[in-house]
């Protein structure tokens, strides 16, 4: 199973990671982590020691090379089959790659770099052998480039806020436009029931899945911790959606 989580900046596309990644390692799966944001923070909430993990984003000698970049030409299929090997991080069923984005827009090399991430991305989705949660970069542009059509399911993650249910509905329709038919909401940072109607009024469904404001799982990411292993209450909601997906 191929998940995508995306959304809006800050709408906390990351903690439901987390918790959907704790939720099928539960299940004894086999779990492949991807952090394809700008500003990746998915190693650290689940454990790993991101002070030594540099995203392939930020690699340039590394993005120059396999790019071929001369000028203005590029590799538009540069060689990606030996990066996972070399780069991806492993605990226990866990493994963990962080791409990165490339954040320079209008330079450039960035068309040749985003080729680069692009190949290893679709490479990384190829995996057959593992379930696969992909933490993607906020907004809508990687679904207008086209980088996830091959994932089974999209979580648009949303709080109970317009401008968070706007960017809902921009992804919600450029995914359609890529025939990812396993589309749901999951409703976060909700106080009350009042803040689950008002996401189900305006993105007129009801979400797969509904994550209340967590006391535990705030402090536990301000301490540094696992936040997988705060609230029991957040994993719950994970293996609900989880099991939602499979009969999806």
């Amino acid at each position: 199973m191929k998940i995508a989580i995306c959304g809006k900046g800050g709408v906390g596309k990351s903690t439901v990671s987390a918790f959907l990644i704790k939720a099928l390692l539960d299940k004894g799966r086999k779990v492949l982590a991807i952090d394809a944001d700008p500003s990746p923070h998915l190693a650290r909430l689940l454990g790993f020691d991101d002070s030594i993990i540099t995203p392939i984003a930020q690699m340039k000698d590394l993005l120059n090379e396999r790019s071929g970049r001369d000028g203005p030409f590029y590799n538009l299929n540069p060689k990606v089959d030996d990066l996972p090997e070399k780069f991806i991080k492993t605990k226990g069923d866990l493994s963990l790659m962080v791409l990165g984005a490339i954040q320079q827009g209008g330079a450039g090399c960035a068309c040749a770099d985003n080729a680069v991430l692009r190949n290893l991305l679709n490479r990384l989705l190829l995996s057959k052998d593992e379930d696969i949660v992909l933490d993607m970069e906020a907004g809508v542009e990687h679904l207008g480039r086209g980088t996830i059509a091959n994932v089974d399911h999209i979580l648009i993650v949303v709080q109970p806020y317009r401008g968070s249910v706007e960017t809902a509905h921009k992804i919600d329709r450029l995914a359609k436009d890529l025939k990812v038919n396993s589309l749901h909401i999951v409703a976060n940072n909700c106080q009350d029931e009042d803040d689950v109607h008002f996401i189900q009024q305006m993105c007129g469904r009801y979400p797969v899945g509904i994550f209340y404001q967590s006391p535990e799982t705030r402090k536990a990411e301000r301490q540094g911790k696992v936040i997988t292993e705060a609230d029991p209450q957040m994993v719950e909601v994970a293996r609900q959606i989880i099991s939602h997906l499979e009969k999806a």
